[in-house]
């Protein structure tokens, strides 16, 4: 099959499970019935699957079970040398520890360090695949409170935590992501916990062949957008994603949930139109990114990528460019972070679109969950600036915006910049973080350099987890620094759309009328993709001047 044979097969099947998929996902989340699994965990935990919750006590909710996750994260790493299958491995230090299990428990899945030789297979089951399961189920039960928010009238409540994580886990990813394993194990992921064997190379050299339950993470770190490897190469590594079909089926199992959110956006608040309005938007930015991309990459100047027949550098000759690109563009506009090919190792424009893709929020189509409500905020946006234009007041699927919905969403957009921008100008700022970044952590000075910094923040900022991957992160500033930047990345967002869900909840929805703006027409959809990429120029453009746009006009 050809590399464009297999974009339209993978535009097919997305488009094959858009409705399917998303009308399961609205039917489970708004369904009264709770499973015999399901009740024996609320009566374990203490809840109540039938009461509501307001936002504030939503909010405590995700906010107590994550603290719960760093800490277990944490705690099972500075164990790892009496736990079983630690392969003789020492626990892990402090400071990276503290950044892995923020890392892990945010949906970031960003690894300072090398997987298959600094982690048990304990510590990945235990800790890290598990919080593949969870963590994505809490970005999915934060999108679905605000849709729930535009859906409901007068209620003031969002719906129940407890019962959208526990949901999500056993009705969708777990089902799915063990399916995957099965399907990664046939096309040759490797699964067993064998550790290492020591094998005789035909030169007479011995060489440790790496093991370990592979697919099973596998599976989860796609379809929940994670994307931390079980090996340091990621989805490049063979024993990850041996083949073009197996790299195609995991970047399935990325776009899967985030294209499919909107179907369940559109059939919970009433109108599918919706759903299909921010699909359009959504559909519209992936597909400029991946040309974009691609055409970077293949125009790759210089001998080498001329004798390479493109810019190979980086890149595995199963997968080839057109499939590295795909590959890159999907897990940067998702929050996977997963990468088959070296981000640090594409074109200098090439290298900018990743970037770019997280800076523009991670919203075609985004995280699990966080995808959604992401292009929510966009959307609310963008009713608001549409209102100023015509001189009426803005509405949004029956619910006014106001100053304190616009001031909301506002604050959200500001989050991510604020600690990208930040955290970079930090990183050169300080005299001896400086010497430091500048003397271990880069290994490529100059503008390629802070190309380098500035992107380990936005993903970090942003939760997807991908590197440029001459940066060495595993210093004290960088583990402390990044893990911040992905706590308040994640958590600071999720305040705020639960805020705006519990003001839209509160709420009595208005009827339209001919001053209404339609949003489900492609006029909104224009000016929805339009605000995205404003927004996202006006705040980076400056920083990204001094970086990759620089290298690339050298």
């Amino acid at each position: 099959m050809s590399p464009f044979s297999r974009r339209s097969t993978l535009a097919l099947v997305l488009a094959l499970i858009y409705r399917p998929l998303g009308d399961y996902m609205a039917a489970f989340y708004q369904s009264s019935r709770d499973n015999r699994v399901e009740r024996g965990f609320y009566r374990l935990v203490g809840v109540n699957p039938r009461s509501q919750q307001t936002w504030q006590s939503y909010l405590r909710s995700v906010l107590a079970f994550s603290l719960i996750g760093v800490l277990f994260v944490y705690v099972i790493q500075r164990a790892q040398a009496v736990l079983p299958y630690s392969l003789g491995f020492p626990a892990i230090p402090s400071g990276l520890s503290f950044n892995t299990a923020v890392s892990f428990v945010t949906n970031t899945n960003w690894q300072s360090y090398s997987p298959d030789v600094t982690m048990g297979y304990s510590v990945q089951m235990l800790g890290l695949a598990v919080q593949n399961f969870v963590s994505a189920a809490v970005g999915i039960a934060v999108a679905i409170a605000l849709v729930r928010g535009f859906a409901q009238r007068r209620t003031g409540t969002i719906g129940n935590f407890w019962v959208d994580l526990t949901r999500g886990v056993l009705r969708l990813l777990l089902p799915v992501a063990i399916l995957a394993a099965l399907v990664l194990l046939a096309g040759g992921v490797i699964q067993n916990l064998t550790g290492f064997t020591d094998v005789t190379t035909i030169t007479g050299a011995t060489q440790s062949i790496p093991g370990g339950p592979v697919a099973s993470q596998e599976a989860i770190k796609m379809f929940g957008t994670n994307g931390g490897g079980f090996f340091n190469a990621n989805s490049a590594h063979p024993f990850e994603n041996p083949t073009a079909w197996t790299s195609m089926f995991q970047i399935v199992l990325m776009l899967a949930i985030p294209f499919s959110l909107p179907r369940t956006f559109g059939t919970i608040v009433g109108d599918k139109r919706q759903g299909y309005a921010i699909l359009g938007a959504m559909a519209a930015i992936f597909v400029v990114s991946l040309t974009a991309l691609t055409l970077f990459e293949l125009g790759g100047a210089g001998t080498a990528p001329l004798a390479a027949g493109g810019a190979m550098e980086g890149k595995e000759q199963r997968f080839g460019i057109i499939g590295s690109a795909l590959f890159g563009t999907a897990s940067t506009l998702t929050s996977t972070g997963a990468v088959n090919s070296m981000h640090d190792s594409f074109t200098a424009l090439g290298g900018l679109m990743p970037m770019l893709n997280m800076m523009l929020g991670e919203v075609a189509p985004g995280g699990t969950g966080s995808g959604l409500y992401g292009m929510l905020i966009l959307a609310v946006i963008t009713v608001f600036i549409a209102g100023l234009l015509v001189g009426r007041t803005p509405e949004y699927l029956g619910k006014k915006i106001g100053p304190r919905e616009i001031k909301i969403a506002s604050l959200y957009i500001l989050v991510t910049p604020t600690l990208v921008l930040a955290g970079t100008a930090l990183s050169f700022a300080i005299p001896a973080v400086r010497a430091d970044v500048e003397g271990t952590s880069i290994w490529n000075p100059g503008l390629h350099g802070l190309s380098e910094v500035l992107y380990a923040f936005t993903s970090a900022a942003n939760n997807n987890g991908s590197a440029f991957a001459g940066l060495t992160a595993n210093t004290p500033w960088f583990n402390t620094a990044l893990g911040v930047a992905m706590l308040l990345g994640r958590f600071l967002p999720i305040v705020l759309v639960l805020a705006l869900a519990g003001a839209l909840s509160a709420q009595d929805t208005v009827p339209a009328t001919r001053g209404t703006l339609p949003t489900h027409r492609m006029q909104f959809v224009g000016l929805l993709v339009g605000v995205t990429v404003i927004i996202t120029a006006l705040t980076y453009f400056p920083v990204l001047a001094l970086g990759p746009l620089a290298e690339g006009l050298q």
